[in-house]
């Protein structure tokens, strides 16, 4: 026999339902409804003091919020420079870099376009960095260093528009470090050639380190792989030529027999 389904005790069971995901409800919502309850400025002295803390985390939630409830307010452009760097130091490069290319497109000519170039460069950087390979000593020279042109890209930028900058000294400064890290790159593709055999590709390698890169610690590296690379390939004047180069800059390599 089949029994009756009680309505009653359907209408009790939904509303029962419905109130235990309410109460389990994501706090996000909670914290949503107070943000749009409180005024532009009240939000912005907030996410402020927020950063004087180091708590940016929660900084950039205030100020992603602020952002999307008064876009084109008084505190618009403020809000989105201070967003850029609460991304940054929470490490959320794509948020970063989305922000600085939209501040940057909408307001060419804002006093503080140089700084969001500037960070952009940074922002760039930091993809580019593997903290933890740094803390256990692992060499990655080889991997991929596109976010470092990209970064180096930047900066250079930032110097040829805005050569008066404060941030231009320190871009520069920078600039030196990725060329560094460019160069060691070049160095480590052109060992892995020369394991391989490929000494044409190998010597390539070293001479483009000496022509883009002149001015790193790696240039000897390139002459010494140069001069092996040429040996192997039976090239006589051009090593005779890049042997001339390494003795006279760096007299005490040692593949100065």
């Amino acid at each position: 026999m089949i029994r009756k389904i009680n309505l009653k005790n359907i209408i009790l069971s939904s509303v029962v339902v419905a109130l235990a995901g309410c109460s389990s409800a994501p706090e996000d919502e909670d914290v949503d409804l107070v943000l749009r309850s409180r005024s532009a400025q009240s939000l912005y002295e907030d996410a402020k003091e927020k950063m004087r803390l180091g708590n940016f985390n929660a900084a950039t939630q205030t100020l992603s919020a602020l952002d999307s409830r008064f876009p084109f307010g008084p505190l618009s452009h403020q809000v989105q420079l201070d967003l850029v760097y609460g991304y940054y130091k929470t490490g959320k490069t794509d948020e970063a870099l989305a922000t600085i290319d939209r501040f940057t497109r909408l307001n060419p000519n804002h006093s503080d376009v140089d700084y969001a170039i500037y960070m952009r460069g940074l922002t760039n950087m930091e993809v580019d960095n593997n903290l933890f390979q740094e803390l256990v000593g692992i060499d990655r020279s080889d991997r991929d260093p596109s976010n470092s042109r990209l970064a180096f890209n930047d900066f250079r930028r930032l110097i040829e528009k805005y050569p008066n900058s404060k941030y231009a000294a320190d871009a520069q400064k920078r600039m030196l470090h990725i060329k560094s890290r460019l160069a060691k790159y070049e160095i480590s593709i052109a060992r892995y050639y020369m394991r391989r055999d490929a000494y044409v590709a190998a010597a390539n390698r070293g001479r483009y380190v000496i022509e883009h890169y002149p001015d790193t610690s790696h240039v000897q590296e390139a002459l010494e792989i140069m001069v092996e690379s040429y040996d192997q390939l039976q090239l006589n004047d051009l090593k005779d030529n890049a042997m001339k180069t390494l003795k006279l800059n760096y007299p005490d390599s040692s593949f100065i027999s």
